[in-house]
């Protein structure tokens, strides 16, 4: 059982409706006779408009755990429930729909398309989406107003993760799963898009988590979930969370 800590809880959560859970998910991957289990029976709770941040070193089963809650893949065995309906057992095309309506992803990098604008890239899913913000709306979420007809490579590294950002969360999400976001990033740099990622989640209310290996994203979070060997190891509550200008590292 992982050991949880539990603290006063924050704003975000306190609602406690829960977006997204995952029910003794596994997951194993064959290499000839070998087996390799990504995940271990894991149990976790998602709530409406909190902040987590997903802790682990490499192999811990952390993108695993998100590609499987985001729909991108199923588990070996183990369920999975959004606002309580069973995801996992759903067709190829169901999923596609599900990812499409509720889940934005964000990745390590950016997957623009360089001869696109700003504008045009988030365009993308807008153009596909049921009730999408305006490419322009969404690019002003992540403080990139100023920078809508500019393409990929007239962009900072930074600035092109944020535009990532917007794409994702042009089609209102309900869910954001960003996997290692700052990855690439120098500090500085990287603080700018936690502050996107912190505005995203205070003024839409997206539940909103963070796959990171560095611990000191985790003083932003409602919740910090520690993953080793497949399995949750912790699960602790921040008391109050720090905004992003804050951090350091």
């Amino acid at each position: 059982m992982p050991r949880t800590t539990t603290m006063a809880s924050s704003a975000s959560s306190t609602a406690r409706k829960i977006a997204l859970r995952g029910a003794a998910l596994s997951k194993v991957y064959r290499a000839g006779d070998v087996a390799v289990h990504a995940l271990r029976d894991v149990d976790i709770e998602l709530y409406r408009g909190e902040f987590v941040v997903l802790l682990g070193p490499s192999g811990s089963g952390k993108s695993t755990l998100l590609n499987i809650l985001g729909g991108l893949d199923v588990p070996s065995s183990g369920q999975v429930y959004f606002d309580g309906a069973e995801i996992t057992a759903r067709d190829e095309a169901a999923l596609t729909r599900f990812r499409r309506d509720h889940v934005g992803f964000v990745f390590q990098f950016y997957n623009l398309v360089p001869s696109l604008t700003a504008r045009e890239n988030v365009a993308l899913v807008t153009e596909i989406a049921r009730d999408p913000m305006t490419p322009e709306a969404a690019l002003e979420v992540v403080g990139l107003a100023g920078r809508l007809d500019h393409f990929p490579a007239e962009l900072s590294g930074g600035e092109q993760q944020r535009v990532a950002i917007a794409r994702a969360i042009a089609k209102r999400p309900d869910v954001l799963l960003c996997d290692e976001p700052t990855g690439a990033l120098d500090s500085v740099t990287g603080i700018l898009v936690l502050e996107a990622l912190e505005g995203v989640n205070r003024e839409l209310g997206t539940t909103t988590v963070v796959i990171t290996h560095n611990v000191t994203i985790g003083g932003m979070a409602d919740r910090v979930i520690r993953l080793a060997d497949g399995r949750i190891s912790e699960i602790t509550r921040n008391a109050q969370r720090r905004r992003a200008a804050q951090l350091s590292w």
